[in-house]
């Protein structure tokens, strides 16, 4: 019972939170959805990601065998979607990003914090940088069928990584009141995320749902899987563990959807994966975190 109550409290702020944002979004009220997105992405993430490295408590060298072991996780990934879309006939440009990058983010983040708490948020954001890294490289080139390019080094996030993970080797801080107000910007990251992304889904018009529910199935079983078995491999400790296996199995993330958009992949079908994978999260990552609480 106890554990029950445990994994309720982990879950479902998190879900009630982007309950409130889908039902803002039903109420017709006004909600700049690029602006937010932008403000989160360019301002309030960097800043939490940035303070969360540099008062780590954990040593680089710790946060450093998880970035590999991310790393080798989403490769692992890669190499087993691209076998099942390739032998199941499905349109790799399609279907092989969502089915390789989670919601690391949005509802990573939250979730990581809710149950590992500070020191699994200090984690979480090294595999969220490894998933963007991967993102505005190899996703787009499998969406656009061409790189970056340089947008890679106009993100924020990135650069707050390097420079988080920086000071964390160096032992700097930044003054008082830098880090005070950096603080402050970081703490609206996750409630703004996650409102936000209720908006988003609550916008999608999803398509195929039957191959929506089959392919959200298969990609949390293969992206836990994985994680589960890489997280053994390197002998993580328990919440480095927890959160690489909890960040690989987060549900597809609403920039698989923008991506399609912008570079006019099936979008409707992405739209599917979003919105069903998201719902299927619920009980997938309620039963997930009963066994690695």
């Amino acid at each position: 019972m106890n554990l029950v109550v445990t994994v309720i409290g982990v879950v479902a702020p998190v879900f009630l939170l982007a309950g409130i944002g889908f039902g803002w979004m039903r109420l017709g009220f006004d909600y700049p959805l690029q602006f937010v997105s932008r403000l989160a992405m360019n301002l309030a993430v960097p800043a939490l990601v940035f303070t969360a490295l540099m008062q780590a408590e954990a040593d680089l060298a710790a946060l450093g065998r998880v970035a590999l072991a991310a790393v080798l996780a989403h490769l692992a990934v890669a190499l087993v979607g691209w076998g099942l879309l390739r032998g199941l006939g499905y349109d790799l440009r399609t279907y092989l990003a969502p089915f390789l990058f989670g919601n690391t983010g949005n509802i990573g983040l939250p979730l990581a914090l809710f149950a590992f708490g500070q020191e699994g948020l200090e984690i979480a954001v090294v595999v969220l940088a490894i998933s963007a890294l991967g993102y505005f490289t190899f996703g787009i080139k499998l969406v656009a069928g061409r790189g970056a390019g340089l947008r890679m080094l106009r993100e924020p996030m990135i650069w707050a990584t390097l420079a988080g993970a920086l000071c964390l080797w160096q032992g700097w801080q930044t003054p008082e009141i830098v880090t005070k107000t950096l603080t402050l910007l970081g703490q609206m990251a996750i409630p703004l995320m996650l409102i936000t992304l209720g908006v988003a889904v609550g916008r999608l018009s999803p398509g195929r749902i039957g191959p929506a529910v089959a392919l959200s199935v298969v990609k949390f079983a293969v992206c836990a899987g994985v994680g589960w078995g890489i997280g053994h491999w390197f002998g993580l400790g328990p919440v480095a563990f927890g959160v690489l296996v909890l960040q690989m199995a987060t549900p597809v993330a609403v920039t698989g959807y923008l991506l399609a958009t912008k570079y006019e992949a099936d979008a409707e079908a992405v739209a599917g994966l979003v919105v069903v994978s998201t719902l299927l999260a619920v009980p997938f990552l309620s039963l997930l975190l009963s066994v690695l609480i």
